[in-house]
């Protein structure tokens, strides 16, 4: 089979709105020595690529990307100094191409796909051989490429500089990537998962994946008070704070002493954070800012999933051409779990 020479890829030439993305047919160049080819099976969508698109992303982005950070494939063709890989591995790349293992660094951070560096939203792609992660065999092309974001992410957030230990208590905002990820990360290291969420069906769904306590934020606004309440006034271990400045005071106040809050997103929108200093001293608590993980910790979080024979949660997959109504999908936060995008019909 002869390699293809042409790739067909999503750009953002202009960002105010996914609206501007387009399909481009580029030439592909050949691989370097220390790289591979990869055709991309499925690409998933992440929170951030909604602010790559809208010009929100504060870490930045470089003029006209090709968009996402999140896929999965298949080697084509290796360079003549790759070891450890073959034609025809199937493989995710690390979402920090040059984030081998430690914390980040600007330099890692500079290598972020789909934004300061060209990311994932396109047939075929070119990726250093050192970024790539094998996939669990259980695993589809479509469920493994929620992995790299979302489920790193989740696993730094719970396992990074305080891991999680079987038995703690576990607070997971709402049910998008990052919380279900969590919930199944949690629940898999024998925790115990308190899930918020506005929505009564998507709790279901939290419940069925093994949260033991629901609350619905909407009906119960002092969320803080019956996480306090279920805890028997200790607070939990660990929380996966999604929500930013809109949640955070509430998280210190629903979070033990000595606890963890993880602080991932920020969904919830603005809020008055004046409180938040006295509050993390008075509790003495862990706030701790994640940005995704290394690949050694990608590697780490494979065999929890492979030992746990845990499956990602995938809500829709839209076809290659259907991307701007997958980030139409993933803006109504109808979801829970993944958006993902199907590349390769074969």
């Amino acid at each position: 089979m002869s390699l293809p020479s042409t790739t067909r890829e999503y750009r953002l030439p202009k960002a105010d709105g996914f609206h501007n993305l387009v399909i481009e047919q580029a030439e592909l160049r050949s691989v370097k020595s220390t790289e591979v080819l990869v055709k991309v099976h499925a690409v998933s969508l992440q929170y951030r690529d909604l602010m790559v698109a809208f010009g929100k992303y504060g870490l930045g982005s470089k003029e006209n990307p090709v968009p996402c950070s999140d896929m999965a494939g298949e080697i084509l063709a290796l360079g003549q100094d790759v070891k450890g890989w073959k034609k025809g591995d199937r493989v995710c790349s690390n979402f920090a191409t040059d984030h081998i293992f430690g914390d980040a660094t600007p330099a890692t951070i500079a290598t972020g796909l789909g934004a300061p560096i060209d990311g994932v939203l396109t047939e075929y792609i070119i990726l250093p051989a050192h970024a790539l992660v094998s996939i669990p065999e259980h695993l589809s092309y479509q469920e493994a490429s929620t992995l790299p974001c979302a489920a790193v992410t989740a696993y730094n957030a719970l396992t990074g500089a305080f891991p999680l230990r079987g038995g703690e208590t576990v607070l997971i905002q709402g049910t998008g990537g990052v919380s279900i990820f969590g919930l199944q990360l949690a629940v898999a290291s024998g925790a115990t998962v308190i899930a918020t969420s506005s929505s009564d069906e998507k709790l279901k769904i939290a419940e069925k994946l093994g949260a033991k306590y629901l609350i619905n934020y909407r009906k119960t606004p002092d969320w803080d008070q019956e996480v306090l309440k279920i805890t028997n006034g200790r607070g939990v271990d660990h929380i996966v704070e999604v929500g930013g400045p809109g949640t955070l005071p509430k998280s210190l106040n629903a979070v033990r002493h000595g606890g963890h809050i993880n602080m991932i997103g920020f969904v919830s929108g603005p809020g008055d954070t004046s409180s938040v200093p006295m509050q993390t001293l008075g509790k003495a608590a862990h706030l701790r800012g994640i940005l995704i993980g290394s690949r050694s910790q990608f590697e780490a979080m494979n065999r929890l999933i492979i030992a746990s024979q845990l499956k990602p949660v995938v809500d829709k997959v839209f076809d290659f051409e259907e991307a701007k109504e997958a980030y139409e999908y993933l803006q109504s936060q109808k979801h829970v779990g993944k958006v993902v995008i199907r590349v390769s019909k074969d």
